[in-house]
């Protein structure tokens, strides 16, 4: 059976490399909105409805992909609606869903974000401010990962999935 893994968490706690390693695990795809936005844009504005559009276009990804492996979701599924619609995804597909929640401390966040030269992501210390005030708790995540210290302590937790 298939599986859909949906990670989540907000900007610099990790989630992309929580979500590397759990696709190296399980052998599936990794679709991350931070690529598919610039995909679809090519000056971003971070909108609603450009977000909405970027969730639907990655959930049409992983629904695809799950019809010959399975995908895990790098996202920060900040409302239990969008989170909702990955399950659904799942359901729809006859795969197995996995919410995976990803947390680190503050000041690591922050050094994190201060510290990143290459990758997709736009968001800035504001950005991991507005999103930590916005972001809607899990309910029930099937693990907790917490990522505010050494790689290998964050890979050891993956072993409860």
């Amino acid at each position: 059976m298939n599986t859909l893994v949906a990670v989540s968490g907000v900007p610099g706690t990790g989630k992309t490399t929580v979500a590397e390693a759990i696709a190296d695990r399980i052998d599936a795809t990794v679709v991350r909105t931070d690529v598919v936005r610039k995909e679809l844009y090519d000056a971003p504005e971070y909108t609603a409805a450009e977000t909405e559009a970027v969730y639907d276009e990655v959930l049409d990804r992983a629904r695809e992909r799950l019809d010959t492996g399975s995908v895990v979701v790098d996202a920060t599924f900040k409302t239990k609606a969008v989170r909702d619609a990955a399950r659904g995804v799942a359901e729809e597909t006859g795969a197995a869903f996995r919410l995976v929640g990803v947390e680190c401390d503050d000041e690591v966040v922050r050094s994190r974000i201060r510290d990143r030269t290459d990758d997709e992501s736009d968001a800035d210390i504001e950005v991991y401010e507005v999103f930590r005030e916005q972001y809607e708790p899990l309910d029930s995540p099937d693990l907790l990962v917490d990522n505010s210290g050494m790689l290998a302590e964050t890979f050891a937790q993956l072993d409860d999935l």
